[in-house]
C-alpha cells in the first residue's frame, strides 16, 4: 500500500490496525495495515516496502497520514526455530501500544 493510498483508507475507514514491525537485533521498523477483512497491507515506496531507521520516523509519517496509534510488533526468529508458537497478533502478549 503506498502513502498516498493510505491516507485515503484512512480518511475512509476507521476499523482497522496499523502495526510497526521489527525484528530482534534490528533497528529497522516496517508499516503494516490490517483491514477488518483481514487483509494485510505493507507500507510501500514505488512499489518496495518502505523501511525506516527509528521510530521518530515511523510516528512523523503515520501522523501525516492521520494516525495516532499502532502496536509495536517484534518478531523474534528464534521462536520459530524452537517450534515455539508465535503469537503476534494475540492482544499485548508480543506487541506494545503506541499513541503518539
Amino acid at each position: 500500500m503506498e502513502f498516498e493510498q493510505l491516507k485515503h483508507f484512512v480518511t475512509h475507514h476507521d476499523n482497522f490496525e496499523v502495526r510497526v514491525i521489527t525484528h530482534s537485533g534490528s533497528h529497522c521498523y516496517q508499516v503494516e495495515l490490517e483491514d477488518v477483512e483481514g487483509g494485510r497491507h505493507l507500507l510501500t515506496r514505488r512499489g518496495k516496502p518502505t523501511v525506516f531507521r527509528s521510530l521518530e520516523d515511523v510516528y512523523l509519517e503515520l501522523q501525516r497520514a492521520g494516525i495516532h496509534r499502532a502496536f509495536l510488533v517484534q518478531h523474534v526468529p528464534q521462536d520459530e526455530v524452537v517450534g515455539r508458537e508465535a503469537h503476534y497478533h494475540d492482544p499485548l502478549t508480543s506487541r506494545m501500544p503506541l499513541v503518539f
